[in-house]
């Protein structure tokens, strides 16, 4: 049965454990990854290889943790058409997307008289694409993290995903690497791959951010190593609400509820709706869905359901905006009489899909906008993965005589207010043109 929780009733526990979701599991994993942190560490390559093959079944000892240009070679060769189409068509709606991002490289304003003030935009030297993978590859990832990173200039652009058993890593990523113009590919993740591109191993050279949605283990690594490398928004286990009023379809509300339910036993997946009648024929038609999928995704879809997943009904339509902005979801698909309308009272989530022709599907592979979303409530004040994720900021200034003079003496006020003697005697040194 897929639980249906009346919010008004819904007893407080219960409450908290939804809007929590995974992220309230994350401290059970901090122990194990912080052992593997300092495993990597103290033993470099030799310690991703053994997790390597612990975790993934691949063994690396011959293999080697790089990706060869004869096997990116080799991907776009052996890639069906279909794949490569699709992945093709996705890079450019990307692409157009998210160069109409880029800032200027350097802006100025005059502020006062004499004075300027303004910004110049770099990208950052070098990240890392955490690019993750379970029974299933997502060359999809690789798009919406390595076209901003290549948008925005970033010199230097890796790539670590987890191999295959046989230790390959998939030709639909390799395709799409190549297509996006990174070269540099590693065949191993997890909590040794954040370690290792943290902190270095003998063979890998460090990277200044680690960007990429990742599972409840390298979430952890990642949260024990803040500091030590830069992170990007905070991307965990899949999570989306359907918000929806009387006028939706259940069958389509039921259909794209299973969306991100089906990535994994960590998901969360949520209909919010003011309906009753609604919030019943959803949950009929829910079980049908369930059992048409393949074994494996009804076992995650199961354990969602059990979890962290559900139908929320509220008394108003007020009411679930409040707890849609309260849960600050990754997706939100909005499936209400006028969606438009509802945009601005809307402040926290990921991503907001408009209308019953955007389901979530569609933008996380080809619509153009990026996929790679704050996750676990972040959404109330992280952002989605933009070229800026890949860019920074200097504030560049210039004072002319005449604005310097200007200021010169509430400078020393201001300076000698707050007890800092040098800088009141710096702006009273003589400056002779």
């Amino acid at each position: 049965m897929i639980p249906l929780y009346r919010w008004r009733d819904t007893p407080p526990d219960q409450k908290k454990k939804i809007l929590a979701r995974s992220a309230q599991d994350i401290d059970a994993f901090l122990p194990q990854a912080q052992r593997i942190i300092d495993e990597v560490k103290q033993q470099g390559d030799e310690a991703i290889v053994r997790y390597t093959k612990e975790f993934d079944g691949a063994d690396l000892s011959a293999l080697g943790l790089r990706v060869t240009p004869a096997e990116i070679e080799a991907a776009e060769k052996n890639l069906p058409p279909a794949v490569k189409r699709a992945i093709d068509i996705s890079y450019q709606n990307i692409k157009r997307f998210h160069e109409r991002q880029m800032p200027e490289e350097l802006w100025m304003t005059e502020i006062a008289p004499g004075l300027m003030g303004g910004e110049k935009i770099t990208p950052i030297e070098s990240c890392v694409l955490y690019v993750p993978r379970g029974t299933a590859a997502y060359p999809s990832v690789l798009l919406m993290l390595g076209v901003p990173a290549k948008v925005a200039g970033v010199e230097r652009i890796v790539v670590a995903t987890p191999p295959q058993p046989d230790g390959r890593v998939d030709e639909a990523s390799l395709y799409a690497a190549r297509l996006v113009g990174i070269e540099e590919i590693y065949r191993f993740g997890g909590v040794q791959a954040v370690a290792a591109f943290a902190l270095g191993t003998s063979t890998i050279r460090p990277v200044l951010k680690i960007i990429g949605p990742s599972n409840i283990y390298a979430s952890a690594a990642k949260k024990l190593l803040y500091g030590a490398i830069e992170l990007g928004p905070p991307a965990g286990p899949s999570e989306s609400i359907i918000l929806a009023d009387e006028t939706a379809d259940p069958d389509i509300v039921a259909t794209d509820l299973l969306i991100e339910a089906e990535h994994g036993p960590y998901s969360a997946a949520l209909a919010v709706t003011p309906s009753e009648a609604l919030a019943r024929a959803v949950q009929e038609l829910l079980p049908g869905k369930v059992n048409a999928l393949p074994e494996k995704q009804q076992k995650y879809i199961t354990a969602v359901f059990s979890n962290y997943g559900g139908i929320v009904l509220t008394g108003t339509l007020e009411e679930a905006v409040d707890f849609v902005n309260d849960y600050a979801p990754e997706h939100l698909e909005v499936l209400v009489r006028d969606p438009l309308a509802m945009l601005g009272r809307l402040r926290n989530a990921g991503e907001i899909m408009l209308g019953k022709y955007t389901p979530i599907s569609l933008c996380n592979y080809s619509l153009g906008v990026n996929a790679i979303l704050p996750t676990g409530g972040r959404a109330k004040s992280s952002s989605v993965v933009t070229v800026h994720d890949f860019l920074k900021r200097t504030s560049v200034s210039y004072a002319t005589r005449e604005g310097y003079d200007a200021l010169r003496d509430h400078v020393v006020h201001f300076a000698e207010f707050e007890g800092f003697p040098a800088h009141a005697q710096a702006v009273r040194h003589e400056r002779k043109d």
